[in-house]
């Protein structure tokens, strides 16, 4: 159950913007969650904002308090340490309301998808290209944490997107982003 919450703030110095220390800082949660085995803490970023687009520099997680005590126990920080502010475990206020706060993936690059389809229907680009014309390729406009993957090393956005906002909360697990489809984390 999602009762208490902590901050952490990333902070930027001349060499590295806070974008990319929340970057860094997500990443590392990522691995903990994994390493760790927990699917009972969720995040939210409470500077989102659809306009301006922006993620914000403030990370919340969510989770019982015994959980995020362990989580925050843990090295999950080093190398993020300095350039991040965390404060005290807190009780959720009583009037917060809850929300679903999910990954969604967008098809961005039409080029990537003429070369997945040539391979899987064994096509020529030519035929793959009149399958796939230059339009369908979408434009994300939510915001996004820039990540690295870990399986193939290459750089990738992690958008976010907001569920409407529900009085009562929903349980579930959370997935090793700290995101859920179903789970919400409260919102205030």
């Amino acid at each position: 159950m999602t009762t208490h919450y902590i901050d952490l703030t990333a902070v930027s110095d001349s060499e590295t913007s806070a974008a990319q220390v929340l970057g860094a800082l997500y990443d590392r949660l990522h691995l903990a969650l994994i390493r760790h085995r927990i699917d009972g803490i969720g995040v939210s970023f409470p500077l989102y904002s659809l306009n301006p687009r922006a993620i914000g520099h403030v990370l919340r997680l969510h989770g019982d308090p015994a959980m995020l005590g362990q989580l925050m126990d843990s090295d999950w920080l080093k190398g993020v340490r300095d350039h991040v502010r965390t404060a005290d475990i807190r009780e959720v206020p009583a009037d917060a309301q809850h929300r679903v706060i999910r990954r969604k993936q967008f098809k961005t690059s039409p080029e990537r998808l003429r070369r997945r389809r040539m391979r899987r229907k064994h096509e020529t680009a030519e035929q793959a290209a009149e399958a796939i014309p230059d339009h369908v390729g979408q434009r994300p406009t939510l915001p996004y944490v820039h990540l690295r993957s870990h399986s193939t090393a290459q750089p990738f956005c992690l958008f976010v997107a907001m569920g409407p906002l529900q009085s009562a909360p929903t349980l579930g697990p959370f997935n090793s982003y700290g995101l859920g489809d179903k789970a919400t984390i409260p919102w205030f």
